[in-house]
Order: C-alpha cells, then structure tokens, then sequence
C-alpha cells in the first residue's frame, strides 16, 4: 500500500544495472515503479521466450528479487539457475516460476503481480509492454541486425535501434499512469542501446515522458561497451537517446568522478571497454544539471555502481524537487 505523502519515484531500464540501484532505492520511504524492458532475447530468457511464447522473464526476475522482502534463501532459491546436462541447463528457477504462473493466469502482467504477492515485492513491476518485441539495430553502413543479444556482436557502429511485434506494440496503462503522476523519473543505468532505450521506444512511453513535470534523471554508465558505446563520452550517451526521443527530456545527470582502479581498468581493456567521461562543457550545453561523485564499488572484480551512494543521492534530489513544489 502507499503511504500518504510518500514521494512517487519511476525506474526505467534493465539489464544489471537497474536491480542494483532499486536495492538501494527501497530503503528509502518512496513509492517505486519499475518499468523493465521485454526486449532480451538470449540464454534462459530467450529460450521461454520462443519456446512459450511469452515476454521474457530473466530482467523482470531480477527486478523483483531486488525489490523482494524475503529470507535470502528464498531469494537465492528464486534466483538459482541450473547447471545441468539436460533441458533444465541454463535456466533459473525464477524464469520457470514466472513462465508458469503466466500459463496459470493467462497473462504475463498477472504472473508478476503474483509472484510480486509471493515476494513481498516493494514497489510496482511493469514490463514496457505485455508482449515480446523484436529489437533491431540500423548500423552506420545501412545493414539491419535484428535481436537484442546480437546487436553488440554484429562488430558495427550503431545508427539507430527501433522495435518490432507481432502486433501493435503498446504500453501498460499502469506505466502511463505511474509516469504520470511521478515526482521523480529515472533512467538507467544499463546497456543504452539494448536496455534503456528498448522501453523507451515503446509508443506513448516517450511521449509521456517528454509531456512529465516530474525531475528526470539519468544515470550514466560508469563504463563503454564494446559494440554499444565504444568510445562514448556522458553527452554521447544523452544524444543517441535524444536521437531516438521527440524532446529533450533529462533534467539531471548522475556521473562517477573517482578513477578506476588500474587492475579493474585493465580487466575491463580486454572487454574493449573504457571508463566514461563526463565532458563537462557539452553537458552543461545540453542544459544538463551535473551531478558527479564517488559513485562505483567492486564486486567480484566487476565495476558497479554503489547502491546506497546512488541511492541516497536520488533520495536528496527528490527531497529537493518536493521542497521547490511545495514552496512555489
């Protein structure tokens, strides 16, 4: 149930990214809706996807394991993935907990609505759209590479991605709602190419994103990825979304300032990935409020963002936002 008063924030994204930020978000008294993009089409996901039928499970399990409120054994039973020699290889329990329960209830939406009851969720967890789409990605060169987990190996510089369906691709109302009524809009951090701008993309999304009087906040990777971003800077990061948008939209950008440990720096070189830079004078000329720190942590030789660091300042700006309406 949400409290009177409390702030309302949205989350859009995917991937790695967005799970480790809504664990730091939910400590907070906020109301929060993740809106998780349907996209990926590789591994367990991919899988049920063309076997089933079904949008794609693997980011929306993530999601609701982060905003779950359970013992950590059932997280990590939920969470657990099978490293068999038969058909269950590769897949995690939580992917074929939510491919039954849509075959139970009929409907995807349903399924996580449930599983949302089963976890304690805290929050709202919307898929973009409540069906599969199709990702495809128009190189510089003119060729059309077609799904998500192919885009960033087609070894080619990306001009553009777009969707496609089996049918006319539409939004949730709850997510056009809750973008509505948001006191704050976040997108990111993830792939930008294959996880943020998938939802995006979704018709009416942007367009209420752009018509929103709520802050917007993006949080910029802390890191290229070969075939997405090689060799992006922070702006690069907001022009290709603005390429995509009918408006300017972001208010606010979130970057890490501290440098990268040489070890991990050197790990992440055989990705072909580097650390992103915030170019100051191109920000502020998108009109970009800059908001940088100390905002990356470690774990298991990985660069990620720091939950609690991120979270605590979206909390503030939020509070902030909050304070202006309330004197105005």
């Amino acid at each position: 149930m949400r409290e009177l008063g409390q702030p309302r924030i949205v989350v859009i994204g995917g991937g790695t990214g967005l799970p480790v930020l809504l664990r730091g978000l939910k400590q907070y008294p906020v109301d929060i809706t993740a809106i998780v993009t349907v996209a990926d089409d590789g591994g367990s996901s991919g899988r049920l996807r063309e076997n089933l039928h079904i949008p794609p499970p693997g980011d929306i399990r993530n999601v609701l394991a982060s905003l779950s409120d359970v013992e950590p054994l059932v997280e990590e039973m939920f969470q657990h993935r099978f490293k068999t020699a038969n058909e269950l290889s590769g897949h995690s329990l939580g992917n074929l907990i939510l491919a039954a329960m849509t075959s139970i209830t009929g409907n995807f939406v349903h399924a996580i609505q449930e599983m949302s009851k089963i976890l304690n969720v805290r929050g709202k967890v919307l898929p973009a759209a409540n069906q599969s789409v199709v990702l495809h990605a128009e190189m510089e060169d003119g060729a059309i590479v077609s799904g998500e987990s192919k885009i960033p190996y087609s070894g080619k510089k990306i001009k553009k991605v777009f969707l496609t369906s089996k049918s006319s691709i539409r939004p949730l109302p709850e997510s056009i709602q809750a973008i509505r009524q948001a006191d704050l809009i976040i997108i990111g951090p993830g792939s930008l190419y294959t996880s943020i701008l998938p939802n995006l993309l979704v018709p009416r999304l942007g367009d209420e994103l752009c018509r929103s009087h709520a802050k917007k906040v993006y949080i910029c990777n802390l890191m290229t990825q070969a075939g997405e971003t090689h060799g992006f800077t922070a702006s690069d990061h907001v022009k290709a979304i603005y390429d995509h948008m009918s408006c300017s939209f972001i208010n606010t950008i979130l970057v890490n300032n501290e440098e990268i440990p040489p070890d991990i720096q050197l790990r992440y070189n055989e990705e072909l990935a580097d650390p992103v830079q915030y170019d100051l004078p191109e920000l502020s000329e998108l009109g970009l409020e800059v908001v940088h720190a100390d905002i990356a942590y470690q774990e298991n030789g990985a660069l990620r963002h720091d939950p609690k660091k991120v979270a605590k300042i979206l909390y503030n700006l939020l509070i902030d936002e909050t304070k202006k309406r309330y004197e105005s």
